[in-house]
């Protein structure tokens, strides 16, 4: 798996609420119509602005509050290819590889600037700033997840392989 795109930056302490509010949620289960609100508490345009490719590098403990699946899918939905922050919340984490949204914790948000291009190479653990000529490595993420990750999330993994693979 290998991204590059354009940097949307986020700050620490982003909430599940920020990148979509829950009251979207109960006008409609169309994810279509959901991800036109993606964090527009924030950002009202960004779901506007935002192009296929791009990547959101955030602060720590991205993705705090409630357990909602609804965030990590309209950030895929959207396009992100991945998401780096300097750590997740774990909810967030777990919610966000099972939807097949790639993500990566690596201290990266006070070294980029926002409209910087990043390459992002998953089997290598490497991201190159292409904009600033920088190079960072983050922890590689083991097999089993790069697998759930290609397969779009937890569910089309279950499907392809009619379950998990017995060891």
């Amino acid at each position: 798996m290998k991204f590059k795109g354009k940097v949307w930056k986020f700050g620490n302490d982003v909430n599940t609420d920020e990148i979509i509010s829950g009251k979207y949620k109960y006008d409609t289960l169309n994810i279509n119509e959901i991800v036109k609100h993606t964090f527009e508490a924030i950002d009202p345009d960004f779901a506007e602005k935002v192009s296929k490719g791009d990547i959101i590098v955030a602060g720590g403990n991205f993705g705090c509050g409630s357990s909602r699946e609804q965030a990590p899918l309209v950030i895929k939905q959207l396009g992100i290819s991945t998401v780096i922050a300097d750590f997740f919340a774990r909810i967030f984490y777990r919610n966000a590889v099972n939807t097949g949204l790639p993500i990566i914790e690596c201290p990266l948000s006070e070294k980029v600037d926002e409209g910087d291009i990043l390459e992002v190479n998953f089997e290598e653990g490497s991201i190159k700033n292409l904009s600033k000529n920088e190079s960072f490595e983050f922890r590689k993420l083991s097999m089993f997840m790069l697998d759930i990750l290609e397969a779009g999330g937890l569910v089309n993994y279950l499907r392809e392989k009619k379950g998990f693979p017995l060891k």
